[in-house]
């Protein structure tokens, strides 16, 4: 039987103050936490056992070819009002909660592709 990988992603995001969190992302799921590994466990504790045969990549926390600093800086910015609007009970508006799941969306991605460049340039 064959067990499908999943990827997951481990990344820094902060709030307005500042402070740092990191966020766990593995296909439709993610979870947030103080440290990296809150983050992880937080979001282990979402996937079936069909999905722990996992590649865990830490992201560089640089922006790169694959992930901009802009990409970066919106993607914080929307973490940030999407907790600001779960703490009050509100949702964020369909277009911002659009933008914020396309940039997750892209983050995954990349990871992704991250991963596969590291893996090619091991292979050469």
């Amino acid at each position: 039987m064959k067990q499908n990988m999943t990827t997951v992603a481990i990344l820094p995001i902060y709030d307005a103050s500042g402070q740092k969190f990191y966020r766990a992302v593995a296909d439709d799921k993610y979870s947030i936490g103080k440290t990296a590994g809150q983050a992880l466990d937080a979001l282990t504790a979402q996937l079936d056992e069909s999905e722990f045969s996992t590649l865990l990549l830490l992201q560089s926390f640089y922006p790169d070819r694959f992930f901009s600093i802009e990409q970066q800086k919106r993607l914080s910015e929307l973490m940030n009002m999407w907790r600001t609007a779960r703490d009050e009970g509100i949702e964020l508006s369909l277009q911002l909660q659009e933008e914020l799941d396309n940039l997750v969306e892209a983050e995954l991605k990349a990871a992704t592709a991250r991963t596969a460049s590291l893996l090619q340039q091991q292979s050469l």
